[in-house]
């Protein structure tokens, strides 16, 4: 089991993983244990996944967000994959999730996410974080504070600067 970094208690921690990533459903799923398995599978698979109980469903970067609305209310994890750390799409599908669909549970980043992604994966909407392989989990949690404000809106909630400064 790797560490991955929640921020589900409020304060970003290590934390173990205990889900798995299934690449590929369409060989089975194992009978038991958190699963995490791909937006098409899960859709054709429905069902069955919500009788099993702990599973989780992953999006790639051009998955549609509204796609996995049927399974949000059961899905205890939603796995936003970055293939590339410049890629930008999983900030929109996490924000999508959080405001437009409503959904409450673990959005997790997870492939190539580095330490200086972390503040602003979390203000789209991010709760858990798979680090990139090669990167130290542990020094990753000073990503978290290494801006003191921001100049957007987003789905932490956070005013940005120039709002707070115009209506101090």
């Amino acid at each position: 089991m790797s560490d991955v970094i929640t921020t589900l208690g409020g304060t970003p921690a290590l934390a173990a993983d205990d889900w798995t990533r299934i690449e590929d459903a369409s060989a089975g799923i194992p009978a038991t244990g958190k699963v995490i398995v791909p937006l098409a599978w899960a859709l054709e698979h429905a069902d069955e996944l919500k009788a099993r109980g702990d599973f989780g469903v992953w999006l790639k970067p051009d998955d549609v967000a509204e796609a996995a609305a049927p399974l949000l209310g059961s899905a205890g994890i939603v796995a936003v994959q970055y293939l590339k750390f410049t890629d930008g799409r999983g900030h929109s599908i996490a924000w999508l999730l959080r405001k437009r669909l409503g959904y409450t549970g673990d959005i997790r980043a997870f492939g190539d996410v580095r330490r200086d992604q972390l503040f602003n994966l979390r203000r789209t909407g991010f709760t858990s974080f798979a680090m990139a392989e090669g990167q130290n989990v542990a020094a990753a949690l000073a990503g978290f504070t290494a801006f003191s404000g921001a100049y957007q809106l987003s789905a932490d909630g956070r005013a940005p600067a120039w709002l707070a400064a115009a209506s101090a």
